[in-house]
């Protein structure tokens, strides 16, 4: 019987996943086998709810939660994403908006975070005897190479490297590559998923921002399916 572990983080995308991961197998198995993992990590951003949410997700959809902080390996990057660069500005707009004035990478691109993670991931899953590694990299994410760690041509080289480095033993699977934001609220919608329960705000307050680049799209995509905005 097949082992999963679901890179997560405690937000919209990678909660959706693990609940996704969660109802297929629970239906393919005709039970909960226990099989299921998530795996968190604290790399120094500015806030402490993804995590926490994290944590309470993982149980609710009763996977075996895994969490391991490595914000030393971020410690020397000057990047606005991270705490202590708390004095750094997050940009107060959409990804689309950023990327009309300079198209590319973003600004809160943290270089090769989720290939460090990945990379990580993938011992942890060999140890384990883990079969599969999940990621909720979406199209959003990839698009204009905003965030290269997302793109299609990156996790298929990730995955041809996580196989051929556990001796074909892992693989690992972004099945949100080709979704937009919207997709993927639309199926959290149909799991039943508690968006209140998960974070994507940038910044380290007590409540999202609302106007960062990430609490932008997770609005618009809520608002979109007929929820409420935050």
């Amino acid at each position: 019987m097949s082992k999963h572990l679901v890179l997560l983080s405690g937000g919209l995308d990678s909660t959706v996943l693990l609940a996704h991961i969660h109802k297929k197998e629970t239906l393919k198995n005709n039970k909960c086998t226990g099989n299921l993992y998530a795996l968190n990590f604290i790399y120094g951003q500015k806030h402490k709810k993804e995590s926490e949410y994290a944590e309470y997700q993982a149980h609710k959809y009763l996977a075996k939660y895994i969490t391991l902080d490595i914000s030393d390996i971020f410690s020397g990057m000057d990047n606005c994403m991270l705490k202590h660069n708390c004095d750094t500005e997050i940009p107060n707009k959409s990804y689309a908006e950023q990327q009309k004035e300079n198209a590319g990478v973003v600004k809160t691109y943290i270089p090769y975070r989720n290939g460090i993670m990945l990379s990580i991931a993938a011992g942890i899953a060999y140890d384990l005897g883990i079969d599969y590694i999940y990621c909720a990299a979406h199209a959003d994410d990839a698009a204009g190479n905003a965030y290269p760690d997302c793109t299609p041509e990156f996790l298929s080289n990730q995955n041809m490297a996580i196989n051929r480095g556990t001796d074909n033993k892992v693989i690992l699977q972004a099945p949100f590559a080709s979704y937009n934001k919207n997709d993927i609220v639309s199926l959290g919608k149909k799991l039943k998923v508690d968006f209140s329960r998960t974070w994507s705000c940038y910044k380290g307050l007590l409540k999202p921002c609302g106007i960062c680049g990430t609490c932008i799209d997770r609005n618009n995509a809520l608002v979109n399916n007929g929820l409420e905005s935050e």
